[in-house]
């Protein structure tokens, strides 16, 4: 009796292990997702790489100090999806990113879509 209920602890323990970090990997937690925030900068990085793409941007603040912001998307196979691919950006580009601020402060963002100079919007997420 005793040997079966280990086996069952364990056995919930371990379900458990492997569950919560894939649930706490794609929950955004932290994130504002009431509010959407947009700023213009640099981009410093580029990483199209599984399991996210990531960029970086410079955005100039009110009295022309640097922010260094960080922005997050989803898989690069969901943003080719949406038209994006390793080439999109690059640093120097300028763009204007418009996502979900995370809450803490920080200069990090749930990137939705950037607009590029020439006026053209691309996605992440494709339709809701």
């Amino acid at each position: 009796m005793k040997t079966r209920l280990l086996f069952f602890a364990g056995l919930i323990a371990g379900a458990l292990a492997v569950s919560l970090p894939a649930s706490a990997h794609h929950a955004w937690h932290g994130y504002d997702m009431d509010h959407v925030t947009t700023v213009k900068g640099t981009v410093t990085q580029f990483d199209w790489g599984n399991p996210h793409v990531w960029m970086n941007f410079d955005v100039k603040d009110g009295q022309g100090n640097i922010e260094k912001w960080a922005s997050g998307g989803p898989s690069p196979s969901r943003m080719a999806n949406t038209g994006w691919d390793k080439n999109t950006l690059k640093p120097g580009d300028q763009i204007t990113a418009i996502g979900h601020r995370i809450s803490d402060g920080t200069y990090s963002i749930r990137l939705e879509k950037i607009i590029l100079p020439d006026g053209r919007e691309l996605i992440c997420y494709g339709e809701r």
